[in-house]
């Protein structure tokens, strides 16, 4: 196989119509592929770019940039295979205002304007300027370069014009903020559905690998979709047939009679490169894998022949995907029951996880828009899904089973767009521990895997739940009924003990069973019979009928006192005996009810079904009713009902600007210390306490001596009593060791305590920290752990020496927003103690808040920052203090996680 002109080297994304284009750095060996692009342009096009129609322009353009003289200066390649469609450049330039600035040159070939290339190129170019320390491009165009002015005006980065002589001069400065990740998010979105129309719309599909044996996969795919009505052109490639299922054959993909949009691959994993290549090669735009068990170099040349001939691709080891839309009818898989119809999207890693949820679906009456079985993911993932039902037109309940997050930013920006639109469900999978390394800090030992992904959940408005069963559950809810405006249930039964299962069901689920006003107990006590109980939960006896059962459930579900009603039902000899079924009063209300109603029946068999609408009745509301055989399994399906709805009716929240922040001073400090410790390790109290002040972040006054005559002098100078830490590299915690020494009255107390550190500690300490001590006030932890693959995690709780024991914490993903910083301050049950509930009066929340944003702005800044630990911050009615800090740094290259780029596996 050639090697793509991308190179090693190449990033892939998309452009605007779904095309993939690879991205690089310029090398001399360009040169030819390069002036080819120049050489044809337009006159009028060389003329925008050069100010004149010179020639001779382009071919020092092509000089300059494939000979780049200096490591400040930059230049990028587009390429759709080995032509080169477009490049950009930038040029630091020397200016005494702007120190960090660069100019910057764009081009783009003629037949490939408006298709989103010089925006993606410059989104790149941006990316590698501000990783060399470049804040702003300054970029000049002639007037009449509409395109060019576009493409910068469109960009989302703040923008300022200046227009002189027919030339328009933009200065554009390279900081990303919520405007800029807006527009990229839409550019991205606009590409990724372009892209997967091949796979789920395709025109033509052919099955590579469809056997003449029944237990073939090929071929049961191959029967799936014939038997199930694909509405486009389908063929099977085997050179042992002419036809399979009635579908024609064909001997090499080379041979079918058109190039295929989707195919399918049902052939062994040595053999998928190749096909993978002929595919590309015949113009195929998108493949599924269904096969499994690929050697690492079988998956380097899969996804290299993809990439190369711009192919789409779902799997390998899956199940297959599907699209019921009747302008399609797509079901590419080989599952045994095709998906039934339906508004629901489903995306799986598992196909047997896919196998059993479609079945789960499906009997519940929820039936599919599309289903897609990820496998591996070398490619398309969940995100792509996200964004796929975001615009289908079809979709309004989204479900995933995800065992693994490629970009969980850049998930999280897709699911809490979505999730304002409809439900998105997900099955939290992966909760163990297991293989987790050993902590060194109490930031890092509490910052479990689970905590991470709850934060990404929480932030993103994803409802996690447990597994499949507790999924499924949940579903039935949100696809049947209205939202709950809160957490108030009202509990009714005919039965008292099943109605307080139901209760304390409700309890460990979060919700509250309030009691119900009198007014309203008045009108419930007057349509039950003799003996009912109306208080909360309503006892209506056995001998309710039908009929006073549904005026029970009709009053309630439309009272202002209750968010939602529980209906707990039992079967009796009553009902039985008198052929009126209290059951008949939840399919046939009296009236439309605006809360919404769930029902525990609990002989039932099902875990859980829905109940038909009776849309033909007099009064009825048409919607189907979730029946569970659990109080538990209702209560968990409407808790999280509930912290949905919580979470919508949330302000959408926005990073707060800060003042008094250093940035370039605290990377400089972060580059020397990595540079004299090349593998990273613990800071020093000195390098701590800077990182703080270049960020704001309020600490206890500090000093460092070196022996106890300044250790003494430093205490006097910053106010007695005072505290005395030992400190050598490598120490975490101070006090399991006896490094820590407090309330220290007088000098010679706190030369007497340096000398102590100095017996004990011999030559391992290399220095000690004087503190004046502190106010009385609440100690919390405040911390920063980095995830591989989540990125930074800012964590906040109850603190001090038992902050691990008591294990009062909260998490989020940083950037915090104003709402990540209020909800990680109210999540702890300590939270009380901060808003002033037992007479103290409220801490400085202000300052709290603050704390929490400056730290997470230097865990953004500073991919190097593998821990921070403020344990304890100080909390009291008019500040906010660190009083201790530990921070690790480790050698990280900047992350870049909205960066548009397909997955390098």
């Amino acid at each position: 196989m050639a090697m793509h002109a991308g190179g090693p080297d190449a990033v892939h994304a998309l452009l605007t119509d779904g095309t993939t284009a690879s991205i690089r750095a310029v090398r001399p060996d360009d040169r030819e592929r390069v002036l080819e692009m120049y050489r044809h342009m337009s006159a009028d096009n060389l003329r925008r770019r050069f100010f004149a129609i010179s020639r001779r322009s382009a071919e020092q353009a092509v000089e300059r940039i494939c000979t780049l003289g200096s490591p400040t200066d930059q230049a990028l390649l587009a390429l759709v295979g080995d032509k080169v469609i477009g490049v950009a450049e930038y040029h630091r330039i020397d200016s005494p205002d702007r120190p960090q600035l660069a100019e910057i040159g764009l081009t783009v070939a003629d037949d490939w304007h408006e298709h989103g290339v010089g925006t993606l190129l410059l989104e790149h170019l941006a990316h590698a300027a501000r990783a060399a320390g470049v804040t702003a491009f300054t970029a000049e165009a002639l007037a009449d370069n509409h395109l060019m002015l576009k493409v910068v005006a469109d960009l989302g980065l703040r923008t300022t014009r200046r227009f002189e002589q027919g030339e328009v001069h933009s200065t554009i400065e390279l900081q990303e903020d919520e405007q800029y990740l807006m527009a990229v998010d839409d550019r991205g979105r606009t590409a990724d559905v372009a892209s997967l129309r091949p796979l789920l719309q395709p025109k033509s599909v052919a099955v590579i690998g469809a056997g003449r044996k029944e237990t073939s996969v090929g071929r049961a795919v191959l029967t799936n979709l014939r038997h199930h009505g694909f509405n486009g052109a389908l063929y099977a490639v085997n050179p042992h047939a002419a036809s399979i299922v009635d579908v024609p054959s064909f001997p090499t993909v080379a041979l079918l009679p058109e190039a295929p949009e989707l195919a399918v691959l049902a052939v062994p994993a040595h053999a998928l490169p190749d096909v993978a290549e002929q595919c590309g090669t015949r113009g195929v735009r998108a493949l599924v894998v269904v096969g499994a068990g690929l050697r690492d170099e079988e998956a380097a040349g899969l996804l290299a022949a993809c990439r190369r001939h711009g192919m789409r691709l779902v799997g390998p080891n899956c199940l297959g995907l599907a699209n019921t839309d009747p302008a399609v009818r797509l079901d590419a898989t080989f599952a045994a029951t095709a998906p039934r119809p339906g508004t629901a999207g489903v995306a799986v890693q598992s196909g047997g996880v896919g196998i059993a949820l479609l079945g789960a679906l499906s009997r519940l009456g929820i039936g599919v828009s599309s289903f897609v079985s990820l496998g591996d993911k070398y490619d398309v993932s969940g995100n792509d899904l996200l964004q796929w039902w975001e615009c289908d037109g079809r979709t309004d309940l989204a479900v995933l089973h995800l065992e693994s997050f490629g970009n969980p930013r850049a998930f999280s920006r897709t699911a809490r767009r979505l999730a304002r639109r409809m439900p998105v469900l997900t099955v939290d999978a992966g909760r163990s521990e297991a293989g987790r390394r050993a902590a060194a800090s109490h930031t890092a030992a509490l910052a479990t895997p689970t905590m991470t992904r709850r934060a990404l959940f929480r932030q993103a408005g994803v409802i996690p739940t447990t597994g499949l069963g507790e999924l499924v559950e949940t579903a039935a809810l949100l696809h049947s009924q209205p939202l709950p405006a809160g957490p108030r249930v009202a509990i009714v039964s005919n039965a008292g003990g099943a109605a307080v299962l139901a209760a304390d069901a409700c309890a460990e689920a979060g919700l509250t069973v309030p009691e119900l006003p009198a007014a309203l107990a008045a009108d419930l006590s007057a349509a039950l019979p003799e003996g009912a109980r109306v208080a909360n939960p309503v006892d209506t006896t056995p001998a309710v009928t039908s009929a006073a059962f549904a005026e029970c459930l009709d009053r309630l579900a439309r009272h202002g006192a209750v968010d939602a009603v529980l209906a707990v039902l039992v079967p009796t000899a009553l009902s039985a005996a008198g052929g009126d079924d209290p059951v008949e009063a939840l399919i046939r209300p009296p009236g439309a009810r605006s809360r919404p109603v769930l029902t525990v029946l609990l002989d039932q068999a099902e875990p859980v079904r829905l109940l038909p609408a009776s849309d033909g009745l007099p009064g009825s509301d048409g919607r189907s009713l979730p029946a569970y055989a659990e109080p538990a399994a209702a209560a968990r399906a409407l808790g999280h009902a509930v912290e949905y709805a919580r979470w919508r009716a949330e302000p959408l929240g926005s990073i707060p600007s800060l003042d008094r922040i250093d940035a370039p001073t605290a990377a400089l400090l972060v580059d020397d210390f990595l540079q004299h410790t090349p593998g990273g390790g613990w800071a020093d109290p000195r390098l701590c306490g800077a990182l703080l002040d270049a960020y704001g972040i309020p600490q206890q006054p500090w000093a460092w001596a070196g022996s106890p005559d300044a250790a003494a002098a430093a205490a006097e100078r910053l106010g007695l009593p005072a505290a005395l830490k030992a400190h050598w590299p490598g120490i975490v915690h101070k006090s399991e060791v006896g490094a820590v020494r407090l309330d220290l009255r007088s000098p010679a107390a706190v030369r007497a305590a340096y000398q102590d550190f100095t017996d004990r500690f011999g030559e391992l300490m290399t220095g000690t920290v004087v503190q004046p001590m502190a106010e009385r006030g609440i100690e919390l932890v405040a911390g920063v752990t980095h995830d591989d693959v989540f990125g930074p995690l800012v964590l906040f709780g109850l603190g001090g020496t038992a902050t691990e024991v008591l294990a009062d914490h909260a998490a989020r993903l940083a950037p915090l927003t104003d709402q990540d910083a209020h909800a990680l301050i109210t999540a702890p049950r300590c939270a009380p103690l901060l808003f002033g509930q037992h007479g103290d009066g409220p801490v400085d929340l202000e300052g709290l808040e603050q704390l929490l944003h400056r730290l997470s702005r230097m865990a953004c800044d500073l991919p190097q920052l593998a821990e921070a630990d403020l344990n304890p911050v100080l909390a009291g009615p008019g500040a906010v203090t660190a009083l201790d800090v530990r921070i690790r740094l480790a050698p990280r290259a900047t992350e870049a996680p909205y960066l548009r780029r397909l997955r390098a596996r």
